[in-house]
């Protein structure tokens, strides 16, 4: 039987609180918004330093997802980045990561696995 893979702390999923929610949202929002006004011949490099600011914060804020990395590659394609990319992948990586917090809090409350300590849901801080 194959042990199972320890992974870091900072690959772990981030357990979603409503600060998180909102800051990651927010920060989604405003890269797009800030993108959208710039129009599409942007700044010369700053719809990059926009995309790579908003992975960084929104990664820090909810956790690195795999639907991110798309969405950042998108961005770099001239006219997409006019598109809600950020906005969109952000709601999906909250809706997926509150689906799993869910399935884990109910296996826990079956008695079938033990949430650990950092993965506890009562924690209301931004950590």
């Amino acid at each position: 039987m194959p042990t199972p893979v320890k992974l870091s702390p900072a690959r772990q999923p981030r357990i979603l609180t409503w600060r998180r929610i909102v800051f990651g949202l927010a920060v989604a929002v405003f890269a797009d918004g800030l993108q959208f006004v710039t129009g599409p011949l942007g700044w010369i490099g700053g719809d990059q330093v926009i995309d790579v600011i908003a992975m960084l914060l929104t990664v820090w804020a909810l956790g690195f997802h795999l639907l991110l990395l798309p969405t950042f590659v998108m961005e770099l394609i001239p006219g997409v980045d006019e598109l809600p990319t950020w906005t969109a992948c952000v709601i999906a990586v909250i809706v997926l990561r509150k689906r799993a917090q869910r399935a884990a809090e109910r296996e826990s409350a079956a008695g079938r696995i033990a949430v650990p300590p950092q993965a506890d849901p009562q924690r209301r801080s931004l950590q």
